[in-house]
């Protein structure tokens, strides 16, 4: 389950996500995102990550989509800061599948 919670400024909207970003969660963020992105008047959109439990790879491709409509992220606990710093990097494949592949070279 994920619960999504959205409000706002006249400078910015804060989305903050609780839960987990995967199966239909993404889903409905994805619907709920472009909704919030439909409306007249560029403001910057922050997007807080910190109660997020977990994250599945198209919950990965929907954040890095979102980055790429100019969100910006806040998180909190290490494994989070990494998925975002994976979201940061040039590599494409999915963060999971990107360590699953290290983990079969060692």
């Amino acid at each position: 389950m994920l619960k999504i919670t959205r409000n706002g400024t006249a400078a910015e909207q804060r989305w903050t996500l609780c839960g987990q970003l995967s199966g239909p969660w993404v889903a409905e963020l994805r619907g709920a995102w472009e909704r919030g992105n439909s409306e007249p008047g560029a403001r910057k959109s922050i997007v807080d990550l910190s109660e997020v439990t977990s994250i599945d790879e198209r919950g990965e491709e929907l954040l890095r989509s979102m980055q790429g409509d100019g969100a910006q992220f806040v998180a909190q606990g290490v494994d989070m800061k990494h998925i975002l710093e994976h979201l940061n990097s040039k590599e494409r494949r999915p963060l999971r599948r990107f360590l699953t592949h290290l983990s079969d070279c060692e």
